[in-house]
């Protein structure tokens, strides 16, 4: 797919937590986009401190159904030039970005299975591939772990429990690392999911999206369970670092 450069009008602005934000972008010109599902656009914005232009990626949160407009959900990092100025962006507002990019996205192989591993706004991508899988007429068997630190970091739980009452054939599965008195739900790294849970991977497609030594962790341990395709999106924090 070529890249293009499009121009864009925010929509609409919900802070999903303390430091995540969900934003959607209206297409003005091009008026759609075709991507992947699992695709990311980048921005140009001016580093504050030499003035002298970043890129910053970000995932599509979105189907590619949806394509005349798209969602992206972002953290808030604290000196990073990229959420810094996503951030900003007030409702009505005008922005440029290009697009779309990127090897991380759902392959065609219907004879196997589907596990999407995220940490954090690694779900960004993932949810852009359950929401494209759920619209087939046939879904494939998917399942979803994802890892969070607290239940002040929970976020579409709500959407990800009507997304399984609609496709049977989806599990999802949101873990706390460090939960706080109260929570019922699973605890721990969500490599334990992978690990207690996984049994064999002769059937599956696996997709990871995170920080990079979860998606290191992962890959060594469904490894160990045998071979099968696996595909990997490292998420970088918005000052350069993994």
């Amino acid at each position: 797919m070529p890249i293009e450069t499009f121009t864009a009008q925010v929509e609409w602005i919900e802070n999903l937590t303390h430091d995540v934000r969900r934003l959607d972008l209206r297409l003005i010109e091009p008026k759609a986009i075709n991507f992947r599902p699992g695709q990311f656009i980048s921005f140009e914005m001016p580093d504050p401190q030499t003035g002298r232009l970043l890129t910053r990626a970000y995932s599509i949160a979105s189907q590619p159904s949806r394509s005349g407009g798209i969602t992206l959900l972002f953290n808030l990092v604290s000196g990073g030039p990229g959420s810094g100025f996503l951030f900003h962006l007030t409702a009505g507002e005008k922005t440029q970005f290009k697009g779309p990019a990127g090897h991380f996205y759902l392959r065609d192989d219907p004879n196997r299975e589907l596990l999407f591993v995220a940490s954090g706004t690694g779900i960004a991508p993932i949810r852009s591939m359950l929401l494209a899988n759920a619209e087939r007429p046939d879904p494939r068997p998917a399942t979803l772990f994802w890892g969070l630190r607290s239940q002040r970091d929970l976020y579409d739980q709500e959407e990800l429990a009507e997304l399984t009452r609609h496709t049977p054939s989806l599990t999802a599965i949101s873990t706390l690392s460090r939960p706080e008195p109260g929570w019922s739900g699973s605890s721990g790294r969500v490599l334990r999911l992978i690990e207690e849970r996984i049994a064999s991977v002769k059937n599956l497609a696996v997709y990871l999206c995170g920080n990079s030594a979860m998606i290191a962790d992962a890959t060594t341990l469904l490894q160990k369970k045998g071979l099968c395709p696996i595909y990997r999106e490292k998420y970088y924090d918005d000052t350069g670092c993994p």
